[in-house]
């Protein structure tokens, strides 16, 4: 059974509503055929292929997984951001913005282990950053801002 517009085509199909008679042509067992697995509800047979060896288990194992070592939390921080915290009055441009005062701020989140500075946006006050990482990109707007960035090491 399905809609129509008022040019005559389809607007939506509706759903076959099974097991509502044999009148319906989807009746008794609602097309899942008699008996057997598969007949029933809740049942879900992925990669069974009949006894047949499934594909999974045809194909040969392939490379390794590595155990993921220690892996450091880096919280990174654009030049755009530290712009709008200065705006913001959140960090002063007077203060060296390093990651115990971001941490203290709670701008970054207290379990990272490095800051890396992006040079994503534009910064017009001098400020000095004191971080482990910084984009090449980022040292030059904060010298061409006049700002100093020190890396740890």
């Amino acid at each position: 059974m399905s809609t129509l517009n008022t040019t005559g085509k389809v607007l939506y199909k509706k759903k076959m509503r099974v097991g509502r008679g044999i009148g319906s042509g989807k009746g008794k067992t609602s097309g899942r055929g008699v008996k057997g697995q598969k007949s029933r509800s809740g049942v879900a047979i992925k990669a069974f292929e009949g006894g047949q060896m499934p594909l999974y288990r045809r194909l040969p194992k392939r490379g390794f997984n590595a155990i993921k070592r220690y892996q450091a939390v880096i919280a990174i921080m654009n030049l755009e951001k530290i712009q709008s915290y200065i705006d913001e009055k959140t960090i002063n441009s007077g203060d060296v913005i390093n990651m115990a005062l971001l941490i203290k701020l709670k701008l970054i989140n207290k379990n990272s282990q490095k800051l890396k500075i992006l040079g994503t946006g534009d910064i017009k006050d001098k400020v000095n950053i004191e971080a482990d990482l910084i984009s090449k990109a980022a040292v030059v707007k904060l010298e061409k801002a006049g700002g100093t960035i020190q890396l740890k090491k």
